[in-house]
């Protein structure tokens, strides 16, 4: 059973472009992916704590952009080692 009172350590990963001045990258995505699904799978499992979504529309020249992107926290009982300082 996760208890949220013993999360000790939460770890924020953003998956899309949070900044307009500075797309991501396709592989970018894909590298907050992976650390996303290590995250939920490897020992210490972490949970899902909570979600931040948001989106942008930009005008660019006669094009409206849609940026998009959304935060996961996930929580662990402790700090994984293979997390480091990341």
């Amino acid at each position: 059973m996760f208890d949220l009172t013993d999360v000790k350590y939460v770890k924020r990963i953003v998956v899309g472009s949070n900044n307009p001045a500075q797309m991501s990258t396709e592989e970018q995505v894909d590298e907050a992916r992976a650390l996303l699904n290590r995250c939920l799978s490897d020992s210490p499992k972490g949970k899902i704590v909570g979600l931040e979504k948001s989106f942008t529309i930009l005008q660019i020249g006669e094009h409206q952009v849609v940026l998009q992107w959304i935060c996961y926290h996930v929580g662990f009982q402790r700090k994984p080692s293979w997390l480091g300082d990341a």
